[in-house]
């Protein structure tokens, strides 16, 4: 099941900036271990879902997941064969931006090797390089 917003003030956007780093989710908050993105880019609702999937069957019903990230951005696609012109296309897919030093999604309650394994399988899902990393704590 494909994620998107329930509703959003604009049916279309503009593509907007994609430069500097992330602001904001760049620490394990929930989880003990988590994946961290290195690259900027687009990841589609699809990816997420089967980032979700990988994680799940690798845990087989043990530990606890969090998706530290969200579609909310849509994309237009024009149909194929489609002369210019005659305005923006359809919505075809909702994305999530993601800047250098996001995290992306986070595991807990299984061990170190089981998270690095289960994450491992999650991040050849996505077409941008990751790391794996520990919680840290912040004073």
């Amino acid at each position: 099941m494909a994620q998107m917003p329930a509703r959003t003030k604009y049916r279309k956007t503009q593509k907007g900036s994609r430069s500097g780093l992330s602001k904001s989710g760049n620490f394990v908050e929930f989880g003990e271990f988590g994946m961290k993105v290195l690259e900027r880019g687009d990841i589609k609702a699809n990816q997420i879902e089967a980032c979700r999937v990988a994680i799940n069957r690798h845990f087989q019903r043990r530990g606890q997941v969090w998706i530290r990230i969200f579609p909310h951005k849509p994309v237009t696609r024009k149909p194929a064969e489609t002369r210019m012109g005659k305005g923006k296309g359809a919505v075809d897919h909702w994305i999530a931006v993601v800047q250098p030093g996001r995290i992306l999604f986070e595991v807990a309650g299984v061990s170190k090797t089981d998270a690095q394994d289960a994450l491992k399988k999650a991040a050849a899902k996505l077409g941008l390089r990751t790391r794996f990393v520990e919680r840290v704590e912040r004073v």
